[in-house]
């Protein structure tokens, strides 16, 4: 029998690189694995030992990053491989041994047009305050989104940047602005002792890597209704489940003083999902813009009536630059960017959807009508290899 080969780390992250591919996993009884384009491929290495990774931890982990491993069974942490990139990483446990997963992170930072997102993006980064949320599920693109913002900012306006992130992931150089990137457990000892100094660090913008608290949110909302611009993420998958996630933070007696407060700190939410390409090569962002106008301000203040969300982005499409997910599909599908199975899986009202592809017009949505192609959807014929354009 032939002897089974040692683990080759840089030959494995090397080969995701190569394939335009986003994650990395490795674990124990399985050959490394990269995901491309959303789908999980098997690498032509053998399977993972223990000792394999074990030995991996050794040499990229550092004592105290081993130390909340022991504490936790979990960490979270960047590092550089020199001459291929940088990783967002995470180890855990699983089934008594270790498994990893890296995340690429581009070097080079992306534009709101590189990556293809709606131009009224580039408007939303350059509001001199509120809250801006950028949503969506696991591997949607927040993180790369958020960096395109910051890089907005960075080209066109003369302030102060500070950010809050578990690890920092994109690196920002400073341009117009002055950044300062802080680092959970390097530079802070966790989100909420960072943010309760924050505003005395003459900040005019704050990122907040992640809301995962009360205290963050609260601390996010007043810094942005007090005058800056606060941009974070949250795991939910369109404005209206953002409003209510954010509500519910609080306990009911609260409700009434939330809602107040969220319908004028509030900037913008900007929803996100990654749809593969009809022709193999990557995924483009289907993405939900709402932004906060006077009538969105009333509907989330009104505790007797229900979120009217949905409605309120089809009446904003023309005046406000909003969007919904299903207009969004709709652009990427007439251009033939996307194929109608995708469309419809991703879509948020597949039947209404189904209807417009064949004519007809749905009865709650007339924008479709509209020819607003070019002030809601970047040019389809730019958005080429982006699976590793996106992370988070």
């Amino acid at each position: 029998m032939a002897e089974s080969r040692s683990f080759n780390f840089k030959q494995a992250i090397t080969e995701m690189v190569r394939r335009n591919g986003s994650d990395l996993h490795l674990k124990v009884g399985r050959p490394p694995t990269i995901r491309v384009s959303g789908d999980l491929e098997p690498l032509a290495q053998d399977a993972l030992k223990p000792e394999d990774l074990k030995g991996l931890a050794e040499q990229i982990m550092t004592p105290r990053q081993v130390k909340e491993f022991a504490e936790h069974k979990e960490a979270d942490f960047a590092i550089g491989v020199p001459g291929i990139g940088r990783f967002r990483t995470n180890v855990y446990q699983q089934r008594g041994t270790l498994a990893f997963v890296f995340r690429a992170i581009p070097y080079e930072i992306k534009t709101i047009k590189d990556l293809n997102l709606p131009p009224s993006l580039e408007k939303i980064s350059l509001k001199p305050r509120g809250l801006v949320l950028v949503t969506g599920v696991t591997g949607s693109g927040k993180s790369t989104a958020l960096s395109a913002l910051i890089n907005q900012i960075n080209q066109h306006r003369r302030c102060n940047i500070i950010t809050v992130e578990d690890p920092i992931e994109f690196l920002h150089r400073d341009g117009q602005a002055n950044v300062s990137q802080r680092e959970v457990g390097t530079d802070t000892l966790s989100f909420e002792s960072a943010l309760r100094h924050v505003l005395r660090q003459d900040p005019d913008v704050i990122l907040i890597g992640e809301i995962r608290d009360r205290v963050t949110l609260d601390t996010a909302m007043k810094a942005a209704d007090t005058g800056h611009l606060v941009f974070s993420t949250l795991h939910t998958t369109d404005a209206t489940q953002t409003i209510n996630r954010i509500i519910s933070f609080f306990p009911p007696h609260e409700h009434d003083a939330v809602r107040n407060l969220l319908s004028t700190a509030l900037e913008a939410v900007i929803s996100l999902r990654l749809v593969p390409r009809v022709d193999g090569k990557g995924r483009v962002p289907a993405c939900e813009v709402l932004i906060n106008t006077a009538a969105v301000k009333d509907n989330i203040r009104d505790r007797e009536k229900a979120l009217n969300i949905p409605e309120l982005i089809r009446e904003g499409t023309i005046q406000y630059g909003m969007q919904s997910f299903d207009q969004s599909l709709m652009e990427w599908y007439r251009s033939g960017t996307i194929s109608y199975e995708n469309a419809i899986f991703f879509s948020t009202n597949p039947s209404e959807f189904a209807l417009r592809v064949s004519g007809i017009e749905g009865t709650s949505d007339r924008t479709f009508s509209e020819e607003v192609s070019s002030s809601i959807q970047g040019n389809s014929d730019e958005a080429d290899d982006l699976p590793d354009g996106f992370t988070k």
